[in-house]
């Protein structure tokens, strides 16, 4: 991969992990693209949008014309432009709190939301439109958006954390990948990987906590609790964190994940080579494959997750993006009717996955029959990718995101990470003490 090419696509996490918008009337930065959807149709009242990932723009664009033809005496035109990262939840910010400038909707990143929820919230609840539909949907995508009972965004993808096999590895290792239910199953499903083929079972990353982060919400852990309290420091966190330097160190079934985190480059050729028989990442990572590691076509199937103990929870719900209708607009009827149109319907969610490949949050297209309509995904992956998507849905934990979230994202990756899995300078326990004590003086 090119340096240029692999820099756009780190660019693209940035905005799928990272995912928020600020606009229109920025007080710094213009836009990197602006498109107006609908130009073309007479009487339309225009509504602007805002956005950090040009990828979101195709699904508005696909949007509104359906919303224009089923509602020809309201139809719409959408202003939609595309901001860095940073400026956008800050321009966003300022404007709301400003009280001018803001857009009609915008995408607001599931790690920038607290920001946007402190004290009155200065966007417009959507219960009227959820609530209807709310048993149709993972509700933990709802509920990482919400306070005081009411939900103010609306989720682009369920994000479901699953284990990618290698099947080729791990047929020649003779493992039955359906035998594996835990995350002791794993380790010795690992150990005969490496003693029967010239692949490691996994390996683990120090510059991206998603990972970890997944194998604690499975354990109902967390960085933070309901009710904010920071909860780094605890036994369940202390002891995944053990498990993944044991794996390396002792049953020596994993390595240092190759380029440190499952987005370089260094990872895409190593499990691109067959160097690697499994990855536990989100559903979202699909793409990852399909652009980056062509050659396990065909040889990669998507199961759950291990869980820590039989009947536990075999997934956990990573990222997200929260789109939002601004107490600002002109016509807050009408971009809310729009965007309950655009995300919460049934044909909706069939294009969250059609048009951009995310994991529908809407469970009851998981069947329907344009989901399952062959495409480069199930070409890729086997077409079973929605049974283990409905095998999992009730396993899968909201979690918990404060304004100190990337502070922990931080230590995690730069100073844990790097104590206990690479240098080994500290044990779990020590090393997520000192975490602890250091985001906390953050907070204070």
């Amino acid at each position: 991969m090119k340096k240029k090419s692999l820099l756009s696509f780190l660019c693209g996490i940035m905005a799928l992990l990272l995912v928020a918008c600020s606009g229109g009337q920025s007080s710094s930065g213009g836009a990197e693209e602006t498109k107006v959807i609908g130009d073309d149709v007479e009487n339309a009242t225009e509504l602007t949008f805002w956005s950090f990932n040009e990828l979101h723009l195709a699904f508005f664009e696909d949007a509104v014309p359906r919303w224009n033809e089923a509602n020809p005496d309201k139809p719409i035109k959408l202003k939609a432009e595309v901001y860095p990262f940073d400026n956008m939840h800050t321009n966003l910010l300022m404007a709301l709190q400003s009280g001018k400038g803001a857009p009609d909707i915008a995408d607001i990143e599931i790690g920038k939301f607290p920001n946007f929820l402190k004290g009155e919230p200065q966007i417009l609840p959507m219960n009227d439109y959820i609530e209807p539909e709310f048993d149709n949907f993972v509700t933990s995508r709802f509920e990482i958006y919400s306070k005081d009972g009411n939900y103010y965004g609306l989720p682009t993808h369920v994000g479901a954390s699953v284990m990618y096999y290698n099947k080729e590895i791990m047929d020649a290792a003779g493992v039955d990948i359906e035998s594996i239910k835990t995350w002791e199953d794993f380790r010795e499903a690992g150990k005969q990987v490496v003693a029967k083929t010239d692949a490691i079972m996994t390996s683990v990353s120090t510059e991206d906590y998603i990972p970890y982060w997944s194998m604690i919400s499975q354990r109902d852990s967390d960085f933070f609790n309901k009710d904010g309290e920071l909860t780094i420091y605890n036994e369940e966190n202390v002891d995944t964190l053990q498990y993944l330097h044991d794996i390396v160190y002792e049953d020596k079934i994993a390595e240092v994940m190759p380029g440190a985190a499952p987005h370089a480059e260094e990872f895409y050729q190593f499990m691109n080579d067959g160097g690697q028989a499994a990855i536990g990442m989100p559903m979202w990572y699909m793409g990852r494959f399909l652009d980056y590691m062509p050659d396990l076509k065909g040889k990669i199937v998507v199961r759950p997750m291990p869980a820590w103990e039989e009947g536990g929870k075999r997934s956990a719900g990573m990222g997200g993006t929260g789109t939002v209708v601004t107490n600002q607009s002109e016509n807050p009827e009408l971009a809310q009717e729009f965007l309950a149109f655009a995300k919460l319907s049934e044909e909706a969610n069939i294009k969250l996955w059609t048009v951009l490949g995310f994991d529908p949050p809407r469970h009851d297209v998981w069947e329907s029959e344009e989901v399952l309509a062959d495409n480069k995904y199930y070409e890729y992956f086997g077409h079973d990718l929605f049974e283990t998507l409905n095998d999992i849905k009730d396993e899968i934990n909201a979690v918990n995101i404060t304004e100190y979230t990337p502070d922990v994202g931080t230590e995690i990756n730069t100073n844990v990470f790097n104590n206990v899995l690479r240098q080994q300078s500290e044990t779990a326990d020590e090393a997520l003490k000192k975490a602890q004590e250091t985001v906390k003086s953050k907070m204070n």
